[in-house]
């Protein structure tokens, strides 16, 4: 008898933990292919944020989760209703003048680009030069910057909306070398709903660069007058898909590991001969399909401790609109989400650098221990996970991980390739992805994801990183 309950103990115990294999063995390269070549067909027309196409991805992502059996999130379903404004500049009477050095420059209004419309109107304003990285321009206080011109330079301006909005300067100046490109200066202008909107001015004319280029950070010798018609607005309803896994522990149940990805790109742009669908494969039908698979496999059981929270993105094209959404409106408590785990870039293998196959890269690859918990999964799987000397850290602020983190949650994004053929253009289609290396990387990701909800450990920033140190103090705050 005693033999026989010691089998039957023994037996239990191994059905509440999963053989590697009956996890792994649920991810397939065909399942992958059929999701990728639904979401980038061109009968989604490259998913825009809005356009029909995105609102059929997003009823064939939440299908997906009703099939995985996932409970749904939302505030409908499992859809998290945005409410957002869709904005149309007004550029009648845009007017920009420079009063520097004893001279006064009025911009060319051909070299005036508007990034954050607003109604505007000002006359002699004080001006103070950003400082040059993205930590500092974050260490800024609004009593520095309230009521000023701020001006800086950036590449990618609309993922600091929300900086902007804690600073509350009076106007930003963007100065650009160049004008910015087409796909970008005619993107949709998009915010939440009667929040308020930051005048953001991208200009790219020779005499007011070279009154201010030069400038060190901190208060300008400079004056600012704008003009700013007010813009068209017409309301719009976005939605971030969500669904989730519960845990298995009384005591754990609560707490949430992320799974993120966002499923939108580019739509349609351009116009005569060619294609004008950017498909958007890689970026990212990629990582939702990934999502989806992922999602499908852990669910299918036995359930780890920890809850898992499934999230496909709108909008990070536009600004990361989707995860920065989530974080002023989280589902779940962001001071009980122990991780956020984004997904993008998954299929294609030709890197620029090189071929890419059977390895995965993490964004911040020092910035946290999670890192760590994927390198053990990617050895069980067997898949390298590396560490990109060049590209971890710079793109850790460039994909939707980055909104968690600023909220305080260990994240990071995970990739195959950075740099790809194809990138933001409409040849990123879906015959070109490879499945099969794809699966490989999904298993492992699912094994880490796994791991991570079942332990009973957090994941927790690397404090001896000196660049993670807002991350952390943001930790601590919700933590309060």
């Amino acid at each position: 008898m005693h033999r026989i309950l010691v089998f039957f103990v023994a037996a239990c115990a191994a059905a509440q933990a999963p053989a590697a294999g009956d996890l792994t063995g649920r991810i397939t390269a065909n399942a992958l292919k059929a999701d990728v070549s639904f979401l980038a067909s061109d009968a989604l027309e490259g998913r825009g944020t809005p356009s029909r196409g995105l609102d059929i991805a997003a009823e064939y992502i939440a299908a997906q989760f009703r099939r995985a059996g996932l409970e749904p999130a939302g505030d409908d379903g499992y859809f998290q209703t945005a409410q957002f404004a869709s904005v149309a500049p007004n550029t009648d009477g845009l007017a920009l003048t420079i009063e520097a050095n004893g001279t006064s420059i009025k911009a060319d209004k051909t070299a005036i680009g508007v990034l954050g419309a607003a109604p505007l109107d000002l006359s002699h304003a004080p001006a103070i030069m950003a400082p040059g990285d993205r930590a500092s321009l974050e260490a800024l206080a609004p009593q520095q910057v309230s009521g000023k011109v701020l001006v800086f330079t950036s590449r990618n301006a609309r993922s600091l909306r929300d900086l902007f909005a804690r600073l509350r300067p009076a106007l930003v100046i963007n100065l650009m070398k160049a004008p910015p490109a087409p796909a970008r200066s005619t993107a949709q202008q998009l915010r939440e709903l009667d929040s308020a909107q930051v005048p953001i001015l991208q200009v790219w004319d020779a005499a007011v660069r070279k009154a201010l280029a030069g400038a060190k950070p901190g208060p300008l010798e400079a004056a600012v007058s704008a003009h700013m018609s007010a813009p068209a607005i017409a309301p719009v309803k976005l939605r971030n898909v969500v669904a989730v896994l519960r845990g298995s522990d009384h005591a754990l149940t609560n707490t949430y590991v992320l799974m993120t990805a966002h499923y939108d790109h580019l739509g349609i742009r351009g116009s005569g001969p060619g294609d004008h669908i950017y498909n958007g494969a890689n970026d990212d039908a990629s990582g939702t399909a990934s999502l989806i698979e992922i999602a499908n496999a852990v669910a299918a059981g036995p359930r780890p401790r920890r809850s898992i929270v499934f999230v496909a993105l709108f909008g990070e094209e536009l600004g990361e609109l989707g995860s920065q959404y989530y974080v002023r409106h989280p589902v779940f408590p962001l001071s009980r989400t122990v991780a956020d785990i984004n997904l993008e870039q998954l299929g294609r293998t030709d890197d620029s650098t090189g071929p890419h196959v059977g390895m995965f890269n993490l964004t911040g690859f020092d910035f946290s221990d999670i890192a760590g918990v994927f390198r053990k999964a990617g050895t069980e799987a067997g898949i390298h996970v590396v560490k990109d000397q060049q590209n971890s850290d710079q793109y850790f602020t460039a994909s939707d991980n980055y909104a968690f983190a600023n909220a305080g949650v260990p994240s990071t994004t995970i990739s195959v390739s950075y740099v790809f053929p194809d990138y933001h253009r409409p040849g990123d289609e879906w015959p070109k992805l490879d499945y099969e290396n794809m699966a490989k990387v999904d298993r492992a990701i699912a094994l880490g994801i796994e791991a991570m909800a079942d332990s009973t450990a957090e994941p927790r920033w690397n404090t001896a990183n000196p660049a993670v140190e807002r991350f952390v103090r943001a930790r601590q705050a919700s933590s309060r």
